[in-house]
């Protein structure tokens, strides 16, 4: 499932295409994804402009003049795919050769400048819904959601008081939307490991230090990973089509087997099984 990079890379690709702009009209092209769709959708978005496209954890939401919001989620296999751009460089030009449409092509927003935004999910466990805008903070898929990792409120102060206590493993505390948003199992592994941190060690007995030095390492982590475009294991693509690249620099996820990449560390990647997920490690450097 595509993690925050990923969604911000996403929203960052769709900037150009949708932002300010008019949906022209919107084609639903069956009745839901992994749930039905709100009612009136299609009527609902087309005509409506874009006022601002932004990302909470892992939903990009896009805020319309008509005093709703979409919420949009990739799930496990969706994509959104843009068609229409002139030139990737060139924000606002485009053309209007599209690309026929595929089988899973599930929702087309038609934007007024030419564009083409399609949603492709062939597992549809995607979601799109509508809220009204001065309600998003209680809907059901956000209500609960921890502080964006990369904004002020996530901060050293605010990950001790939250893992104070706690007898859970810090890889399972981290994975919790509840205590910080947006983060899944290949970014927690890899601020894991560049913190030094065991991910079975018990949240609760991280010391201050390291704790400000995992907060560090998560915010690293993600910033590199946006400029790299995110992961690409499976199906994720930017909008544009290409593939993220931070794949190439991972340091444990992935790597059972593989040397350390700590230079003079003698350890080799581990793997781990923890709630289900896979969690890699290097028993040396990582306590």
């Amino acid at each position: 499932m595509p993690e925050l990079p990923e969604v911000e890379t996403v929203r960052c690709g769709l900037l150009p295409a949708m932002e300010g702009q008019r949906i022209a009209r919107a084609e639903l092209r069956r009745a839901d994804l992994r749930w039905p769709f709100p009612p009136d959708m299609g009527a609902r978005l087309s005509g409506a402009r874009v006022v601002q496209l932004r990302r909470r954890s892992k939903y990009i939401l896009a805020d319309l003049d008509r005093s709703e919001s979409l919420i949009i989620h990739l799930g496990m296999s969706g994509r959104m795919v843009i068609s229409g751009l002139a030139a990737a460089h060139v924000p606002g030009q485009f053309h209007h050769d599209h690309p026929a449409l595929e089988k899973h092509d599930h929702v087309i927003l038609h934007m007024e400048n030419g564009a083409r935004i399609t949603f492709n999910d062939p597992r549809r466990f995607g979601a799109m819904d509508l809220c009204a805008t001065s309600l998003l903070e209680s809907h059901p898929l956000l209500a609960s959601i921890g502080p964006e990792p990369l904004g002020n409120a996530f901060n050293a102060d605010y990950l001790a008081a939250r893992l104070a206590g706690r007898k859970t493993p810090i890889k399972a505390a981290l994975l919790d939307q509840r205590i910080v948003a947006g983060l899944g199992n290949i970014y927690v592994c890899e601020a894991l490991f560049r913190a030094g941190i065991h991910p079975k060690r018990a949240a609760g007995r991280i010391g201050r230090l390291r704790i400000e030095a995992l907060t560090e390492a998560i915010r690293a982590t993600l910033l590199e990973a946006i400029a790299a475009g995110g992961s690409s294991l499976r199906d994720y693509r930017q909008a544009n089509g290409e593939l993220g690249y931070f794949q190439h620099a991972f340091r444990v996820y992935g790597r059972q087997g593989a040397a350390c990449v700590t230079q003079g560390c003698p350890g080799m990647v581990r793997r781990v099984v923890q709630s289900g997920r896979s969690s890699f490690y290097c028993r040396i450097c990582q306590r």
